[in-house]
């Protein structure tokens, strides 16, 4: 008699909380939905974390143009010994510090339009930056106007404009937060089954889902140019309810 009246005052309770559910409570309490027939119950477990870039790449393009080839080569073999210089001044090795190759480029030789280009040569360069020290090279970057008042035209290489920060100890990061999301999951499921007048039985389904990567400031996605990075994570579990 006294199952049939506990059995009785579960469903109860599920009818209860599938109510809630459909008005939102539920959700905002992190359960999914729930399984009246095979007394089960789904829940969410969020988990977030900020953490530090440990790698950065930071390139330094500038360019010159003029009516002289030789005349655009050298002033960009000197920006790059300027470029060099004011690197090693911030601090950085020779192994941190990767230069490419000068371009020079004779825009007259184009095949359609060329000769109406005021300068005739154009030319670029690139001084790359890869560190494991990403606090370094934000600061340096925030010091580049000695650069800017030497005459170097920064901005002339490829790739993004700023440091690009990576965090390349992502599996490091990963565990502790995945087994923050598996812990407030439980706790909900826990939460619910006790309101229910159940007891959490065993755990009957697992998804870790998709750790997503962001800038700590709030924004939803990392385009490499914040330095602190923000985890997220949500993971589904579905328990057997007794």
């Amino acid at each position: 008699m006294a199952d049939n009246t506990r059995s009785v005052g579960l469903v109860a309770a599920l009818v209860v909380a599938a109510g809630l559910a459909a008005g939102g409570y539920g959700v905002g309490k992190g359960l999914e939905r729930f399984r009246a027939a095979d007394r089960s119950v789904t829940v969410k477990g969020l988990a977030e974390k900020d953490v530090e870039a440990d790698y950065a790449v930071w390139p330094l393009g500038f360019r010159r143009g003029g009516a002289d080839f030789s005349a655009v080569q050298r002033q960009l073999a000197e920006d790059r010994d300027r470029v060099v210089a004011f690197l090693k001044a911030q601090g950085f090795t020779e192994a941190e510090i990767e230069v490419r190759p000068l371009q020079v480029q004779d825009l007259w030789a184009r095949e359609y339009g060329g000769n109406n280009q005021p300068l005739r040569f154009q030319g670029t360069g690139q001084v790359l930056v890869k560190s494991a020290r990403p606090k370094s090279v934000e600061a340096a970057a925030l010091a580049v106007d000695p650069l800017i008042q030497a005459g170097v035209q920064l901005g002339g290489g490829d790739g993004p404009a700023g440091p690009h920060y990576q965090l390349r100890g992502f599996n490091e990061a990963k565990a502790p937060l995945l087994a923050e999301a598996t812990r407030n999951a439980r706790d909900q499921a826990e939460k619910f089954a006790a309101e229910a007048g159940a007891t959490l039985g065993r755990l009957r389904n697992a998804n870790q889902g998709v750790i997503q990567i962001g800038a700590a400031g709030g924004e939803g996605f990392d385009d490499g140019s914040a330095r602190v990075k923000r985890l997220r994570v949500v993971s589904t579990f579905e328990y057997t309810l007794d």
